[in-house]
């Protein structure tokens, strides 16, 4: 159902649509299990780049000013599948759940290749009626890098929490308390959580551009956040073959973690084949971002 088409809820927040109609272990899990860093669940798929990579060299050979990558690619992935596969987009707050009215991939733009170099948060809207994923995020991440390293730019939530941290730290713990509260009930301040990347649909981080090889990247109790990816180093691994012999192919592995309470296993599995079939056929980011995917 799109948005335009869903009935308000009493229980609708101002980021996330109210879920009703669960079954009673679902509308238990919340209470039972504890919080989101108790139930995560971990994922790793090593991806294949040879599409990718063909698929690049084609977009590249035009010269754009702005060079299509392969991080590009993963965004555009991750947002298209979150968008055909909505309860990754879910997310637990108060003991309820709710479907964000929004996809927005969260990511960090080092402003400098240095220790002490700042780090600007993005945070990408896909629009669902728009065109190409590929292009909205090609165009996004093109403008914010521009404004991150040729302009004096500060995201919203670091210029309030500039002038928090000077604060004594009994306010400090008030002030977490309060902010608590408020999440619980729905009212967290959207000045806070429109930068905050624990407010989004997705967090990646591309360790492999600081040559850090991980796979794992906890969730945060604190936020909405229940999908976070961990981009590692490409590398080329071998692809065997049944006969014995093998081929080196380009590849990336990411590390997956979700909040298992939002979906089961078999979603998860399914979820993971679609990314695969993106990664295979990245011809398929290029179409408007709400057509559907045949991958079974």
């Amino acid at each position: 159902m799109s948005t335009t088409e869903r009935k308000k809820h009493r229980r609708d927040r101002k980021d996330g649509y109210y879920i009703p109609g669960l079954d009673s272990m679902h509308v238990m899990m919340p209470y039972m299990f504890g919080d989101r860093t108790n139930n995560e669940a971990v994922m790793g798929e090593v991806i294949d780049l040879t599409e990718v990579d063909k698929f690049l060299a084609a977009k590249n050979a035009e010269n754009p000013e702005f060079k299509y990558t392969w991080f590009h690619v993963i965004t555009a992935a991750i947002a298209k599948t979150m968008l055909l596969r909505p309860k990754m987009n879910w997310f637990i707050a108060g003991g309820r759940y709710y479907e964000r009215k929004k996809i927005e991939v969260a990511f960090n733009v080092k402003r400098k290749f240095e220790d002490e170099a700042e780090e600007a948060l993005a945070k990408f809207v896909l629009d669902p009626e728009g065109g190409s994923v590929l292009e909205q995020v090609h165009s996004y991440v093109h403008h914010f890098v521009y404004k991150v390293r040729k302009e004096d730019h500060r995201d919203g939530a670091t210029s309030i929490l500039d002038v928090v941290k000077k604060l004594p730290r009994p306010l400090f713990r008030l002030m977490a308390w309060t902010l608590k509260k408020l999440e619980y009930y729905g009212h967290y301040p959207q000045a806070l959580s429109e930068d905050d990347p624990c407010y989004s649909s997705c967090y990646i981080t591309n360790l492999g551009s600081i040559k850090l090889n991980a796979d794992y990247h906890h969730l945060f109790n604190w936020g909405t956040i229940s999908f976070f990816v961990v981009i590692s180093e490409k590398k080329l691994r071998p692809f065997w073959h049944e006969d014995g012999s093998y081929d080196l192919r380009n590849t990336i592995k990411l590390g997956m973690t979700v909040d298992e309470r939002i979906a089961d296993g078999y979603y998860f599995s399914k979820t993971l084949r679609l990314v695969r079939h993106l990664f295979a056929h990245p011809e398929l980011l290029d179409e408007p971002a709400a057509t559907p995917v045949e991958f079974e």
